[in-house]
């Protein structure tokens, strides 16, 4: 074999050793979000899974906010939902999005609820209440951690699809942008605050 031809092996060597690098990559970073939404999916499903066990606790002492209780039940299960469609596909921007907005109607129904339980003295002394309540603040928080996660690694991900050279192989591999969870207001960017 001539010089020539061993440095055109060569290249077309370093050429493919380089494109299968770049693809790895995309595939590890596109693993790396995927599971840090299976880590929000954890804590949304606890959170969703004690609601209800706050407002069936609630009910007998807020007899005459059926309304509140309802929305409260009507915003978790729409997050419910849009939680299943996202986790089925994290990669999928619009279904974060509809995620985005279900979590913060259901976060907003909580404040509401949080604001009518402070005229009832007698709710908020109660015991299993305030177990619950401390719960879903605790989740509150792990969920904030969890979301950070996750969008840091999607940044990582967005970021390195978008750069050169690795873009054109994220064109001809059908690596679509992911979208990081957010939330809409700053008001829902908090914590719901409880106090007894």
């Amino acid at each position: 074999m001539s010089t020539t031809t061993l440095i055109g092996l060569a290249v077309i060597l370093v050429a493919i050793i380089y494109t299968a690098t770049m693809y790895n990559r995309l595939v590890t970073l596109r693993n790396r979000f995927k599971n840090g939404f299976a880590q929000i999916d954890v804590q949304l499903q606890r959170r969703h899974d004690l609601i209800p066990n706050l407002v069936e606790a609630a009910k007998a002492y807020l007899t005459h906010e059926q309304e509140t209780l309802t929305r409260v039940i009507e915003a978790r299960n729409q997050a419910v939902v849009a939680k299943k469609s996202a986790a089925e596909n994290p990669a999928d921007g619009q279904r974060i999005g509809k995620l985005s907005s279900a979590e913060n109607m259901l976060t907003r129904a909580l404040a509401g609820f949080y604001a009518v339980s402070e005229n009832y003295p007698d709710l908020k002394a109660n015991q299993t209440i305030q177990q619950l309540m401390e719960e879903l603040s605790s989740t509150e928080n792990k969920v904030a951690f969890a979301r950070q996660a996750y969008n840091d690694s999607v940044m990582t991900y967005n970021t390195y699809r978008e750069q050169f050279p690795s873009n054109i192989l994220a064109g001809m591999f059908a690596f679509k942008p992911s979208q990081p969870l957010e939330l809409e207001n700053p008001e829902a960017r908090q914590a719901p605050k409880v106090s007894f």
